[in-house]
């Protein structure tokens, strides 16, 4: 035990001048390099600047790539054998039990029908209201930015059983929306992935 405690003999003089001459000549050499305009540190700025740029690169590429569908019971789209790219558009999706714009309800359908009291003539106001939202909204994005101007289209997003009348009132009610250009969006009939079809 005595020879485990045993004690570190203190440096002496010359091994404490020898230490002290080594930092000096450290400091002395550093001076020089920053001197001479050598980085003396990682410089991070550059790098933190590089990321930046790669990640608005990914996000305006992640975000403008494909439509977000989810398939379920309420609503299974046609299967095409398109090449098209999606395109970013405002998307309306027809379910058996309703009609949402995004994600968000806005007629609440019976029997795979618009209720009588939700319907005056071939337009849907409660849809032509919440479109028309959508088209502020974009107008607003449009005079912001001059890269993304408005284009006026919108994205179908319909189950293959949906009655040609009710996809007729939705397209009569968003072209009176200003949304004139619209899209059906399918599955790839190989791969099983979300493409659009004009």
């Amino acid at each position: 035990m005595a020879e485990s405690a045993r004690a570190v003999p203190a440096p002496t003089a010359e091994q404490l001048q020898r230490l002290a001459f080594r930092r000096g000549l450290a400091r002395k050499k550093r001076k020089e390099r920053e001197r001479a305009g050598e980085i003396s540190e990682l410089n991070l700025t550059a790098m933190m600047d590089m990321m930046t740029i790669i990640l608005v690169f990914l996000l305006k590429s992640f975000s403008s790539s494909s439509v977000a569908m989810v398939s379920g019971q309420d609503i299974r789209p046609p299967v095409s054998s398109t090449r098209l790219t999606p395109t970013d558009a405002v998307p309306v999706t027809i379910t058996a039990k309703s009609i949402l714009v995004k994600d968000r309800e806005v007629v609440r359908l019976q029997d795979g029908k618009i209720p009588p009291d939700q319907v005056q003539g071939k337009i849907i106001p409660a849809l032509q209201v919440q479109l028309a939202k959508e088209v502020e909204r974009l107008r607003t994005i449009a005079k912001l930015r001059e890269d993304a101007p408005f284009s006026g289209e919108m994205s179908v997003i319909a189950d293959k059983a949906v009655p040609y009348q009710l996809l007729t009132t939705v397209l009569y009610t968003a072209g009176q929306s200003e949304l004139d250009k619209y899209r059906f969006v399918v599955l790839q009939k190989e791969e099983g992935v979300a493409q659009l079809e004009p």
